[in-house]
């Protein structure tokens, strides 16, 4: 998990939370500048290709928040003002490419390759460092391997015994390194780091999710409790796994989301929680909190039916599967997650909350996984390409 803090962490209840002010680190520099008046859909290396999938826009809007789950990327609109800051938010990448909107910070929250290989992160790493975005916020997932050193040690051969062991050096001189540094991307892996977007923020980052299955960055849930409770308030948190109940459903109705993450929330009332790691439950909601309960909405995507190519795999085990059989899923286009799991579910789902009596305090929930799997991979006989239509990057726009 990764959390965000702005110099103001007030929670009034009548009023946003606090404007979202980062503070800079020097390697960074001054914080970039983004002209709202034209918004480019565009890296130095992955042009915009007009879809053949005719879009279906969606977007959830607020007074003070905004989500864009699916657009057309030419006429994608701006932010309401100057007074509002855009985070461009994906998930679940898998050493995948593709076109993703300029903004003021792009977040990814984890599962940036197949198995982590050196090559899974070369190829990862050469598309962020080419995109726009002069604040890159990445964070690792359980399919990003060698970075959970110690449990990586003793399960490499599980998964990597047809390549050998992968030297951790090179993997994260890449995170790390000069070329990031000069990219304006940071990895965050147990670590604080201070940082201008616009004119605030503390990130603290925690990749954990509950047990998987095997994969890294797992922890009983017994010990889920100690670890979220380490989470400070904060106005942005980007988790790998999603919290109990909101867009964490599988296809065959299981719900992995953590139950202690969900029961920490009303505490930390971020203004953005971003997740990913449950490909077919991707969705944004907005909550509005109320000022005397802690209660929390309960959100999912719809539950559609399952393809026949994607049937064939149900009964794959994670807990068996091979880096080979894993890397020949993804070049077939099919989720590993979602087979291995017999998950299934719908497309891009959006739900907003209204809060009667005034403004209060907002958190825009985002499952913003960008690998196409569910009845919601398919439009009509086409099968939806990564950072297609309804697995697009999300943006979200925040007022300051």
């Amino acid at each position: 998990m990764v959390s965000l803090r702005t110099q103001s962490t007030s929670h009034e209840a009548q009023c946003p939370a606090g404007p979202i002010q980062v503070k800079t680190s020097s390697v960074h520099g001054p914080g970039p500048t983004f002209n709202h008046e034209s918004i480019p859909y565009t890296s130095s290396t992955i042009p915009y290709t007009p879809s053949t999938i005719p879009y279906t826009p969606s977007s959830i809007k607020t007074s003070s928040s905004v989500i864009l789950l699916e657009y057309d990327p030419e006429t994608l609109p701006p932010p309401p003002s100057d007074q509002w800051t855009r985070f461009v938010c994906i998930s679940d990448t898998h050493t995948r490419t593709f076109a993703v909107p300029d903004g003021d910070v792009l977040l990814h929250s984890g599962d940036l390759t197949n198995t982590g290989t050196i090559a899974d992160f070369q190829k990862t790493m050469e598309w962020l460092f080419s995109l726009p975005h002069k604040v890159k916020i990445i964070i690792a997932g359980n399919h990003d391997l060698p970075l959970h050193r110690d449990w990586y040690d003793g399960a490499y051969r599980k998964w990597h015994n047809h390549v050998g062991k992968q030297d951790i050096k090179p993997i994260l001189d890449l995170l790390t390194g000069q070329r990031a540094n000069q990219a304006g991307l940071v990895y965050l892996q147990d670590s604080s780091y201070e940082f201008q977007a616009k004119p605030g923020g503390l990130l603290t980052p925690r990749q954990w999710s509950p047990y998987f299955f095997g994969w890294a960055f797992n922890y009983d849930r017994q010990d889920g409790k100690a670890l979220v409770a380490k989470l400070p308030k904060t106005d942005i948190l980007l988790t790998h796994g999603p919290p109990l109940e909101i867009f964490d459903r599988t296809r065959t109705g299981d719900k992995p989301g953590c139950a202690d993450l969900r029961a920490r929330l009303p505490h930390l009332r971020p203004r953005l929680h971003l997740f990913g790691h449950i490909h077919e439950a991707r969705g944004g909601a907005i909550h509005a909190w109320d000022e005397d309960t802690d209660t929390l909405l309960e959100v999912q995507n719809r539950m559609d039916e399952v393809s026949d190519d994607e049937a064939e795999d149900e009964d794959d085990d994670d807990d068996d599967i091979t880096a080979e059989a894993l890397v020949e899923k993804a070049e077939k286009g099919v989720s590993p997650t979602e087979t291995a799991q017999g998950m299934e579910m719908g497309g891009a789902n959006g739900v907003v909350e209204q809060a009667a009596g005034g403004e209060r305090e907002e958190t825009v929930f985002v499952n913003a996984s960008c690998w196409p799997a569910g009845a919601g991979a398919w439009r009509g006989t086409h099968r939806v390409p990564f950072g297609g239509p309804g697995f697009q990057a999300v943006v979200v726009d925040l007022r300051d």
